[in-house]
């Protein structure tokens, strides 16, 4: 991690030409009063503008909720989820009238798409949906994406404290879609100016992480706070999103999107925000398995085997394994968890949970020819260690 005193320019994230941009509640909103329109069209200026420039650009946007709870007067923060749901109802078409109107007003269409996790799941859907985005970008239509609030539970989870790495928030959604899309750069626009070193509302003395490398992605999440108000992911999901996404194979930089001009300046490689740069991309099925596909069950491994999978690169062998929980199928994705029931990684699980206990048990299922591993190297996701450090940064 580097501070202030590295002022280099970005060339990498300068040169993407396929551009994912997310924007957060709080920076299209201005509290009670609802959306900021001058915010919004500043901000649809900059993206017409990298589009004229030969760019693809995908927009990813919060903001229907606010604007209905704006619309139905509710001034506290709205918790249940039925409520937010309500407010997604009454907000999203009022969002998507002043996109319309801005990228009018610069002779450009806007193309608006609802998404659930079921349609990163499902990989049927999910290559529809790539199909779909790859059209509408071809035909310089500019795609504005959005969690479907109505009708997604996944809120809940989030309200209920869930922390597992599941599609909860538009700042992952956001990175599934610039890793799906094969976009050069992630964007990520809050309403501070990146993540720090320790949290500036409480030490003066902060400084600013402006690069954030793969080695330092094991201590860093815990650097980051989480949500404000009116949002839901904060800056610990804009850490993790981004991390996803360098390893995917795209740039990612965390910024203010209320500062003037940030977003085209970002975009002619000015060193604005935390910048964490690509790195070698997982290949798109372990992509899926890592990040989109929803568990089916877990496998609680010892500490042997959490060694061989970090260390060696290894396959899961059954014998590494101490409890499989769950009723999953031959195929689907399971939880990797470390023996204090840490979440380690994902695999796709050669066998069902029937299986999976008798092999754990020593015993050889009826009709199995072979011992293979239970979880293939080549099908096996792990994530970064997370160490607990300190401070929290807004």
């Amino acid at each position: 991690m580097q501070g202030d005193n590295n002022r280099t320019a970005r060339p990498g994230p300068a040169a993407a030409r396929r551009v994912a941009i997310k924007v957060g509640t709080r920076v299209l909103t201005d509290g009670p009063q609802g959306s900021s329109a001058a915010q919004i069209a500043s901000l649809v200026r900059d993206a017409a503008a990298a589009v004229r420039e030969g760019r693809e650009v995908i927009l990813i946007s919060s903001g229907a909720v606010g604007l209905g709870q704006s619309a139905l007067g509710l001034q506290e923060p709205v918790t249940e989820l039925v409520d937010r749901q309500a407010c997604a109802a009454v907000g999203q078409s009022r969002l998507m009238s002043l996109y319309q109107g801005c990228f009018a007003a610069e002779g450009m269409l806007c193309a608006q798409v609802l998404l659930t996790e079921a349609d990163f799941e499902d990989r049927i859907r999910y290559l529809n949906l790539r199909g779909t985005l790859a059209a509408l970008l071809r035909r310089g239509c500019i795609p504005i994406i959005n969690e479907n609030d109505v009708v997604s539970n996944e809120g809940l989870a989030y309200l209920e404290g869930d922390e597992r790495p599941i599609f909860r928030d538009n700042d992952r959604l956001a990175a599934l879609v610039a890793s799906k899309l094969d976009a050069g750069l992630l964007i990520l626009l809050t309403d501070v100016s990146g993540l720090y070193d320790r949290d500036p509302n409480l030490h003066p003395q902060a400084q600013l992480l402006e690069r954030v490398d793969a080695s330092d992605e094991d201590g860093v999440a815990a650097l980051a706070g989480g949500p404000g108000p009116g949002g839901r992911g904060g800056m610990k999901s804009k850490v993790l999103a981004a991390a996803i996404a360098a390893r995917a194979g795209a740039h990612a930089i965390i910024a203010s999107g209320k500062d003037p001009n940030n977003l085209s300046r970002i975009l002619n490689g000015e060193p604005i925000g935390s910048w964490f740069p690509a790195r070698g991309a997982l290949p798109a099925r372990q992509r899926w398995i890592g990040y989109a596909a929803a568990p089916r069950g877990t496998l609680q491994l010892d500490q042997g085997a959490v060694e061989a999978l970090r260390e060696r690169g290894a396959s899961l062998l059954a014998v590494g394994v101490c409890k499989v929980q769950g009723d999953f199928l031959a195929g689907d994705v399971v939880e990797l968890h470390d023996p204090d029931g840490q979440l380690i990684g994902r695999g796709m699980c050669y066998c069902d949970a029937a299986e999976a206990r008798l092999w754990r048990a020593g015993q050889r299922p009826a009709g199995a020819r072979n011992h293979h591993a239970l979880v293939h190297r080549d099908l096996l996701v792990l994530f970064p260690q997370v160490a607990d450090r300190g401070d929290s940064c807004t």
